[in-house]
């Protein structure tokens, strides 16, 4: 059978994509940049600034402990020239997804270099400590994202060295915001005195925020970093005790998680339930939460509301 002339150049071309170099293969000589996650998309956009766009992987609102790429998802990986991910161990699908999508690009891990927090708060926290390998949640402390942008900057760097400079600079910018971030939180944290800053969290996800900000988990709905897990009788009864010995007032969820488990505790306990913390994902540009430092102010202001005394 012949193949025609187009049929046969529209084969070249894929398999180009597939096995391009590095970087400068775009129309504008623009590296073609894919980051994971959605917050990790903004921080990396930020880094990249117009040298650059970072497009995403996931959807806004999808949550990568449970992501399952698709076969587009697939295609978007084996065309990107640099693939942006948070790394220590959020993405569980990852392997798969690289084997699956071959191709020629640059893994830039976000959190590379930074050390898993011990997980101590509470009898029914301690628990985890054996139940995974590690907190990834690193980019819920602002002052761990400086690591993240600088591995960022050095990944783009390598992989589009002309750009180094408009790296490096965009870098610097955003690191002074997030320093700036963590002033700011700082300061509205103040607000509440360390008696009240006890928190009930739906899975071990706000770790470094609490270890940062003098907060204390007192205990987790789901027993791990995984929000897919599903807790015992006895973990449950044991957080209903850890509530009631330590007084904690509310219980936070994350969008997208099940409320259901979390009512049974408040009715056992009394705590008013505080939904939409946003964790995982960034929101669109019409939600309170459409970059990652409007994310992180977000989160902080339900928080501290919550924990007043009224």
């Amino acid at each position: 059978m012949k193949l025609s002339l187009s049929l046969i150049l529209a084969m070249l071309l894929l398999i180009a994509a597939q096995c391009s170099p590095m970087v400068n293969t775009t129309a504008n000589n623009q590296p073609k940049l894919l980051a994971v996650e959605t917050f990790l998309a903004d921080i990396a956009q930020n880094v990249a600034g117009d040298r650059a766009q970072v497009a995403m992987l996931m959807p806004i609102g999808v949550d990568p402990h449970g992501f399952e790429p698709t076969p587009q998802d697939v295609a978007k990986v084996a065309q990107c020239e640099v693939l942006i991910v948070n790394g220590a161990g959020v993405e569980t699908f990852l392997e798969e997804l690289l084997q699956n999508a071959g191709g020629s690009h640059k893994v830039i891990e976000a959190a590379a270099g930074l050390s898993s927090r011990e997980i101590r708060e509470g009898k029914v926290v301690e628990e985890l400590a054996h139940a995974h390998e590690g907190d990834p949640h690193f980019w819920l402390d602002p002052t761990k994202v400086v690591k993240y942008v600088e591995n960022i900057r050095d990944g783009l760097s390598q992989a589009d060295p002309d750009g180094a400079t408009k790296y490096a600079a965009n870098a610097v910018a955003y690191i002074a915001k997030l320093k700036a971030l963590d002033q700011w939180i700082t300061e509205q944290v103040k607000q509440l005195p360390e008696s009240r800053r006890l928190m009930v969290t739906n899975h071990e996800s706000f770790g470094y925020f609490a270890d940062r900000y003098g907060f204390k988990i007192i205990g987790t709905i789901v027993p791990n970093v995984s929000p897919g897990a599903s807790p015992s009788a006895q973990q449950l009864a044991q957080l209903i005790d850890l509530i009631k010995q330590t007084g904690s007032p509310a219980i936070f969820l994350e969008t997208g998680s099940n409320p259901q488990l979390a009512k049974q505790v408040a009715e056992e306990t009394g705590l008013k339930v505080v939904k939409e913390l946003y964790s995982h994902s960034i929101t669109d540009g019409s939600g309170p939460a459409p970059t990652y430092l409007e994310m992180m102010k977000y989160n902080t202001q339900t928080i501290v509301n919550a924990l007043k005394i009224s």
